[in-house]
């Protein structure tokens, strides 16, 4: 099989970069990056499998910034579910993933060709951007705070589907649905979180298998692909901690302008 997407280690360095930023902030890293293969003169096509890689680099980050959650279920799980608050998280990330999972499985060759471009990434963020700027109003002006239970969870499910769509982000989807749903910022955005970790991981390992199957879907081999994994790793790590100290204090209007800006330059420029 001849080479599929064609790559440089620049390319995939810059696209790294771009996606370990973008991963968890709310601002759609799938829409930056393929505003970065505008950018970059990379084609669009095939790149799919690519994205998956990175994405699993921003999922190691992730994992490994909440190791003492994740280790904490792992280790409710081996010990026969005796802790009941994690036996609750647990079956609430679980049935948080099966709207994306689903709808991804349903919408894939959508997304690898007609969800892929410029004009529906400046609409999505301009969607995003409505969606969390009415979720900062709703947190603003509710009264009192709600628990996760089955049917939040399952709700902010179908927020993280959302971000199915490139441009409207998945963190920005299900922290808003949390908001909504009367989450506490605190809780909202470490659920948020801890949500990622299954889709996003289970892509990029997918994908990865796929890669190792036919190492010539990328233009280099596993040498371009590692630098692009490493670059996302690390701006991942920043990203995550950048926001959850962000968040605490502050609202999403830094990343709804943002959105909007960038939305009226794609527009203006395509």
């Amino acid at each position: 099989m001849g080479t599929l997407y064609m790559l440089s280690i620049f390319d995939s360095i810059i696209l790294g970069v771009v996606q370990g930023i973008t991963e968890f902030l709310p601002i759609s890293s799938s829409g930056h990056l393929i505003i970065a293969r505008e950018f970059l003169g990379v084609s669009q096509e095939g790149g799919l499998a690519f994205d998956a890689v990175l994405q699993l680099a921003t999922a190691c980050a992730v994992i490994l910034y909440f190791r003492k959650d994740i280790f904490g279920l792992v280790k409710n799980i081996f010990k026969g579910f005796k802790d009941s608050s994690k036996n609750k998280l647990t079956l609430y990330l679980i049935i948080g993933t099966i709207p994306a999972l689903v709808l991804g499985l349903l919408l894939k060759d959508f997304m690898d060709t007609t969800f892929r471009s410029v004009s529906i990434v400046a609409g999505t963020l301009v969607l995003g951007s409505v969606v969390m700027y009415v979720a900062d109003l709703f947190l603003k002006k509710r009264k009192g705070e709600k628990q996760l239970n089955i049917i939040t969870s399952f709700i902010i499910g179908l927020f993280q589907s959302l971000a199915l769509l490139p441009g409207m982000s998945r963190s920005g989807m299900t922290i808003s649905g949390g908001y909504f749903l009367g989450l506490s910022k605190e809780q909202a955005v470490r659920f948020s979180f801890l949500l990622s970790i299954p889709i996003i991981a289970g892509s990029g390992l997918l994908q990865l298998l796929h890669i190792i199957k036919n190492p010539t879907l990328v233009s280099g081999g596993f040498t371009t692909l590692s630098f692009g994994f490493v670059s996302a790793f690390i701006f991942g790590w920043i990203s995550i901690d950048f926001l959850l100290k962000y968040l605490k204090a502050n609202s999403f209007r830094v990343f709804v302008v943002y959105r909007i800006i960038l939305a009226i330059l794609l527009l203006y420029f395509i």
